[in-house]
């Protein structure tokens, strides 16, 4: 009873951080089984702002300690929210919330613009698939804008350095294959390993040296005789 009401003590404490509250709101749930709604109660709150509260902790690590800094708001976790479960996208708005300074309401506007065209694109399985292959080879927010004649691809950056990181991720994909002209054969080939590897089997034929004259004559020469 004691460290119940030192919990609800504690969440009451009007420089008690968004985090810290939601960690409070989950140890009254698992320790003492309260429901959302027992525990709005105890502490003055409705439903709603414990189970929103809650929902925080659903965001990943890096993103509640920027919340509890102070770098983002708590109104700031709500756009955040919705794109749960898409890591990317979340990722990316928190950078534009972070570098940009987005408000609120920026923010909102931004996730709710993902949410239509995702929506929207439902329809069209291969443009989504292609979005989230650029996105996760890119690291950042890629948006494919198709029209009647072709369409536009879009590709987020925050700053010089995050443009230059995505010139170099997109030039490391190039093969060097294709950087060698066509008629270079490759060494790999077995019909141009000859030679490269273990010692070829071929014998290395050494020719006697010829006899010149002047040893015939001196072989057969009366000196080299004895009677």
């Amino acid at each position: 009873m004691k460290l119940e009401l030192a919990i609800i003590e504690n969440i009451q404490r009007e420089d008690l951080s968004p985090v810290d509250r939601a960690h409070a709101f989950e140890r009254l749930a698992k320790e003492f089984n309260f429901t959302h709604q027992e525990i709005g109660k105890k502490v003055g709150k409705s439903r709603e702002y414990v189970s929103n509260t809650l929902r925080i902790l659903m965001l990943p690590e890096h993103i509640l300690t920027a919340l509890s800094e102070g770098k983002i708001s708590e109104g700031h976790t709500r756009p955040l929210m919705m794109l749960i479960d898409r890591r990317e996208e979340q990722e990316t708005l928190f950078k534009e919330i972070i570098f940009k300074k987005l408000n609120v309401r920026e923010a909102e506007n931004i996730a709710r613009h993902i949410a239509v065209e995702r929506a929207r694109k439902l329809v069209d399985h291969e443009l989504i698939d292609i979005e989230d292959k650029f996105k996760e080879k890119l690291g950042t927010r890629v948006r494919i804008e198709k029209r009647e004649d072709g369409g536009r691809l879009l590709i987020d950056f925050f700053n010089k350095d995050d443009l230059r990181a995505l010139l170099d991720r997109i030039v490391a994909e190039e093969s060097v294959e294709a950087l060698l002209p066509q008629n270079v054969p490759v060494l790999t080939d077995p019909r141009y390993a000859e030679g490269f590897g273990e010692a070829s089997e071929d014998k290395i034929m050494v020719e006697d040296s010829p006899v010149s004259s002047e040893d015939d004559e001196t072989l057969y020469s009366v000196s080299n005789f004895s009677i």
